[in-house]
């Protein structure tokens, strides 16, 4: 079955807020991912006046985009940050609406605590498993064809990151994302556990559980289609107990050895989300679980009815979030 997102409030949250989030204003995306990256976005200049450096990164045969900032020296060390679907790196340091506010708060102060602060953009070329194109998002579901952002996230942990490090600055690195963003903090957590120090991932679930019929109907948003469901129930997961199974018969194999030390986990989100339901959100716990991931509690806030805003990055996130980064410094 798939969810009618017709509804005038459904609309608005994710047109509003996951498409006009690129920033607002300006509709032609910073890069494609193929060729060469398009000059800067409206957003991305107003992020690089506000101090952010602007890179652009081959992996491969891609052109991705990075916008990075940094305290002078790195005291806590290094935090990649990954939009949600339909958005742009750029979320995170231009907020032109409203509902993006937080975001661009969380970022400013991980950078006043110390943290060397990286926002990575998605391509608008991943496709589905019947080819369909899917949009502005991560490619965080396992698929018979090459990954089109593990690359690219590889590059940047081995190689761009350590780069920028100053002298002396601190050597850990930890992963967020929102959404679909949040997806892929768990994809990479689990296929580089050796590359990163903790992570947290936000209103998601688990990408080896989940798959993408990106069929374009009426009242998608622009620049990403279809809808999300599970492996195991077939049903999509903006549907409250979506997730839930007694059994994973079709969870797709988990990067990364079974001996490899595992990175520590905390996630974030709120119980009455009405997009990633909260049955998505334990699902993934409890496959991180069965594989070592070592666990801080869950931040679960609560209250009011289920509905679509309680699905964003909310205030409340951003310093138990950064604490928790903090406690993880070795």
């Amino acid at each position: 079955m798939r969810i009618d997102f017709g509804s005038a409030k459904l609309q608005w949250f994710v047109c509003g807020l996951l498409l006009c989030a690129c920033g607002g204003g300006g509709s032609t995306p910073a890069s494609s991912g193929l060729g060469a990256a398009a000059d800067p976005t409206t957003q991305e200049l107003q992020c690089q006046s506000a101090g952010w450096a602007r890179e652009v990164v081959t992996a491969a045969g891609l052109q991705r985009l990075v916008l990075w900032k940094a305290p002078a020296a790195w005291t806590r060390g290094a935090l990649l940050i990954m939009h949600g679907g339909g958005g742009s790196h750029t979320n995170f340091c231009v907020a032109n609406v409203a509902a993006i506010a937080a975001q661009v708060r969380f970022t400013e102060m991980a950078l006043t605590q110390g943290f060397a602060v990286f926002l990575i953009d998605s391509s608008d070329q991943v496709r589905d498993n019947d080819g369909r194109i899917c949009g502005k998002v991560w490619d965080d579901e396992v698929r018979a064809r090459t990954n089109l952002d593990l690359p690219f996230i590889e590059e940047l942990l081995r190689r761009v990151i350590p780069a920028k490090r100053p002298s002396g600055g601190r050597s850990e690195v930890f992963l967020t994302g929102h959404s679909s963003g949040g997806y892929m903090t768990v994809r990479v957590a689990s296929r580089f556990p050796e590359l990163v120090t903790a992570f947290a991932p936000v209103s998601s679930g688990d990408p080896y559980g989940w798959f993408r019929d990106c069929t374009r109907l009426p009242g998608d948003r622009v620049n990403v289609a279809g809808a999300g469901f599970d492996n195991e129930t077939r049903r999509q997961i903006v549907e409250p107990g979506a997730c839930e199974a007694s059994s994973y018969p079709n969870e797709k194999t988990w990067d990364g050895a079974p001996s490899a030390t595992k990175p520590t986990f905390r996630q974030f989100h709120h119980a009455q989300d009405g997009v990633n339901d909260r049955s998505c959100v334990a699902k993934v716990r409890a496959q991180l679980l069965a594989r070592g991931y070592p666990e801080e509690v869950p931040f679960m806030l609560d209250g009011g009815s289920r509905n679509v805003d309680a699905h964003s990055w909310l205030d409340e996130y951003s310093a138990p979030l950064l604490a928790f980064f903090a406690s993880r410094m070795r």
